[in-house]
């Protein structure tokens, strides 16, 4: 399964490649963004046409690639498409720099991801908070019945114990509505959190609960943020750590 099937619902996708890239006709400055109406018109035209499903966001002027157009899809990856609309790309670009090889979307992403995480509410979360001041944090999307994130639960102590606040969104792999979701709902609704995160953590049973709860809106964070899997973990500066890491690396990580 490639990329924008993992990250976007829907049924089977094309695959193209890039080709007979049509430059801009006319251009708008908005601020350090450049939009092309003609060039967003004809890529949202193609897409609904092709893919009625797909909800996109956002399409503005490459910054590194002229010709190119940056599109961002609701809950879903960015891809360059071509003025057209007729041709795109998915995957990530990359700059050589004197930092060495960087990812071009996450460079970009990081900032986003900071901004994001800076608006969800404390109570939103299940948070795993050292004794005294914490001298960081780090943010888990997190799924319960995920051995590695109950491996990465098994080192909350030890990062407590570094001064490393721990604080849980929820990203129940199998979608909403599910087993797990269900879990993780209880979890959420419970009166101590802490201690059902726990539990269930631990392959143990948490008392079916519901309640309004924020389990929905973080899963789609976690989309939008580039989450694909679980544990994702996010530092404060908004780089994300794909997949489990021991305690021992994130500490210097978190604390550098």
């Amino acid at each position: 399964m490639n990329i924008l099937n993992k990250r976007i619902a829907g049924g089977a996708l094309w695959a193209i490649v890039l080709a007979g890239l049509i430059l801009p006709a006319m251009q708008v400055n908005a601020g350090s963004v450049v939009v092309d109406k003609a060039a967003e018109t004809a890529i949202r035209a193609s897409f609904k046409v092709t893919r009625p499903d797909i909800v996109i966001s956002k399409v503005v002027a490459s910054e590194e690639l002229p010709g190119l157009y940056l599109v961002t899809m609701q809950n879903g990856p960015v891809v360059y498409a071509s003025a057209n609309g007729k041709y795109f790309i998915v995957g990530d670009m990359f700059e050589i720099s004197a930092a060495g090889i960087e990812s071009v979307a996450e460079k970009k992403l990081a900032p986003q991801r900071q901004e994001w995480l800076s608006e969800v509410k404390r109570e939103d979360m299940i948070i795993f908070s050292p004794k005294g001041k914490a001298k960081g944090a780090i943010y888990v999307f997190t799924d319960v019945d995920c051995g590695f994130c109950q491996k990465l639960h098994q080192e909350v102590p030890q990062l407590n114990a570094a001064g490393i606040e721990v604080r849980y969104l929820a990203y129940p792999r199998a979608g909403l509505g599910t087993p797990t979701y269900d879990k993780m709902a209880s979890a959420w609704c419970a009166d101590d959190r802490n201690a059902a995160m726990d539990a269930l953590k631990s392959g143990g049973f948490v008392t079916p609960k519901k309640c309004d709860n924020p389990i929905a809106a973080q899963y789609q964070l976690g989309a939008a943020m580039g989450v694909t899997g679980t544990p994702a973990i996010v530092l404060e500066n908004g780089s994300l750590i794909p997949g489990y890491k021991p305690a021992a690396q994130l500490i210097p990580m978190v604390l550098r």
